[in-house]
């Protein structure tokens, strides 16, 4: 017994294909330079567990994802971020 198409129900309509492109927010706002010091906004790329998000994620290009990592690794060096945590957020 095979089910037709009008037996099919979803709760939500499945969202297939409807992913927008993320663009990097450096790019869209013109920020030039990262500053290492500022935690609260180094804070937007990392974790719960303090673990830098993977670009697919946040959406930056290649280029200020490497810079976003560099800063955040000279943050930890200096103890303004942690390397490792429980809960962050």
């Amino acid at each position: 017994m095979a089910a037709s198409k009008s037996d099919i129900k979803f709760l939500n309509a499945p969202k297939i294909g409807n992913q927008r492109k993320k663009s990097c927010r450096f790019k869209k706002f013109g920020i030039k330079y990262i500053d290492y010091k500022d935690e609260k906004f180094l804070m937007q790329f990392l974790n719960e567990q303090g673990k830098i998000l993977p670009r697919r994620l946040t959406g930056n290009s290649l280029k200020y994802q490497r810079r976003v990592s560099q800063a955040i690794k000279r943050a930890r060096h200096i103890a303004i971020l942690p390397y490792v945590t429980d809960l962050l957020k």
